[in-house]
């Protein structure tokens, strides 16, 4: 009986390969290198909520300004800048490729000096983000970062 299942298992088999071939071929050929410079404020207590700007450049010359909110949930509260953030996109096309919804998961602590380091995705983008400023917060929170263009 399982002989007669075979054929089918191997169509599925090289339908289920074939569809995956876009997709590794997509992120194969995203080699543009685009970094964001940013400053954001935070509140939260329970809700965390996050806004700020930034300037995306790419090494292909283009540039553009960014506006950044984010929301999420967790056990949190605090307050905090940061002033001279940096974010590395990896998988990234173009720069229009960078806005968008990222899911986030954050963990942080910090007393006068504070900090965050995360990694965000959207698809095949990525999001290594870094910065430093200052503030109160402590807490872990799980939601949205958001990127769009600027106004």
């Amino acid at each position: 009986m399982t002989k007669r299942y075979l054929p089918l298992l191997g169509l599925l088999t090289v339908f289920a390969a074939s569809a995956m071939i876009p997709q590794y071929a997509a992120a194969a050929g995203a080699n543009l290198d685009c970094k964001m410079h940013f400053q954001t404020t935070s509140w939260s207590a329970i809700y965390k909520h996050v806004e700020g700007t930034g300037l995306v450049t790419c090494a292909n010359g283009t540039s553009m300004h960014v506006k950044i909110t984010a929301q999420g949930v967790g056990l949190t509260a605090g307050k905090s800048r940061i002033d001279n953030g940096v974010g590395t996109f990896t998988d990234v096309h173009t720069i229009d490729d960078v806005l968008g919804a990222y899911a986030q998961g954050e963990a942080n602590a910090g007393l006068v000096k504070s900090g965050s380091a995360q990694v965000l995705t959207k698809g095949t983008v990525s999001l290594a983000l870094a910065g430093s400023g200052q503030g109160i917060d402590l807490g872990i929170s799980v939601g949205k970062f958001t990127i769009s263009r600027a106004k």
